[in-house]
């Protein structure tokens, strides 16, 4: 949706913290698991079975719902002369060269930071 207001720096920003979150996430439940064999909890088949059937009914609903689809007229968008990256580019690197230099000096000392941290000795 910031796409179609012509925001595509925000758009790709949007996917790449939300990416990022889902990292972290997956990050956090591998290394919560208990991956122990002798813990592991007994399967019941029939859980199992509800399982696959649920999963295929949702898969019906979904294929069902994609076919009964049909694409309305498409959406017309105005064409600007530049898009708002470019023009993001142009004002970081004339108007804030120096707060954007100071700010990848920032990030690159916290890099440099978090290596140090953890190194092994």
């Amino acid at each position: 949706h910031y796409i179609l207001l012509n925001a595509q720096f925000l758009a790709v920003v949007n996917i790449i913290v939300y990416a990022g979150a889902i990292m972290v996430l997956f990050l956090f439940v591998v290394m919560l698991m208990n991956l122990n064999v002798e813990s592991e909890p007994v399967k019941n088949y029939k859980l199992q079975l509800i399982g696959v059937v649920s999963g295929g009914g949702l898969l019906l609903v979904l294929i069902a719902s994609v076919m009964k689809l049909q694409a309305s007229q498409p959406v017309q968008l105005k064409v600007g002369d530049d898009g708002l990256i470019a023009n993001l580019g142009k004002s970081l690197f004339t108007n804030y060269v120096l707060p954007f230099e100071i700010s990848s000096v920032l990030f690159l000392s916290a890099i440099i930071g978090a290596v140090v941290i953890g190194r092994k000795d």
